[in-house]
C-alpha cells in the first residue's frame, strides 16, 4: 500500500508564497501520476497540478504562471511551490498518486490534506 502525508499549509496574507510537500511512501514502482487536488468550502473538488513519471506537467489555468508542481528521489516526494497566493486560492490541498498496472487504472491514494489560507 501507499501512504501519502501532506506538509506546508498554513496562513498567509495575498501574495505571499508557500510550498506544499507530499511525502509518498510503501510499494510506489505502480505510481504512474502524482498531484494536487484542492476543495474549497462550498466548491467542488478541483485538480490544480500533476506531474507524471515521465516528468510531463499540466496545471488548472488559474494557477498557471503562480505554481509550480515537481517532483524528486524517483518521485516519492512530490511538491507544489505557490506563489502570488490569491484568496481565492484558499482550500484543503489534498495530495493523490494514481497507480498504472499492466489491466489499467488503479484506485487512487489520498493523503489528508493540508489547510492553506489566504487573506486579503
Amino acid at each position: 500500500q501507499v501512504q501519502l502525508v501532506e506538509s506546508g499549509g498554513g496562513l498567509v496574507e495575498a501574495g505571499g508564497s508557500l510550498k506544499l510537500s507530499c511525502a509518498a511512501s510503501g510499494s510506489m514502482f505502480s505510481i504512474n501520476t502524482m498531484g494536487w487536488y484542492r476543495q474549497a468550502p462550498g466548491k467542488q473538488r478541483e485538480l490544480v497540478a500533476t506531474v507524471t513519471t515521465g516528468g510531463t506537467t499540466s496545471y488548472t489555468d488559474s494557477v498557471k504562471g503562480r505554481f509550480t508542481i515537481s517532483s524528486d528521489n524517483a518521485k516519492s516526494t512530490v511538491n507544489l511551490q505557490m506563489n502570488s497566493l490569491k484568496p481565492e486560492d484558499t482550500a484543503v490541498y489534498y495530495c493523490y498518486a494514481r497507480p498504472l498496472f499492466k489491466s489499467g487504472w488503479g484506485i487512487d491514494y489520498w493523503g489528508k490534506g493540508t489547510l492553506v489560507t489566504v487573506s486579503s
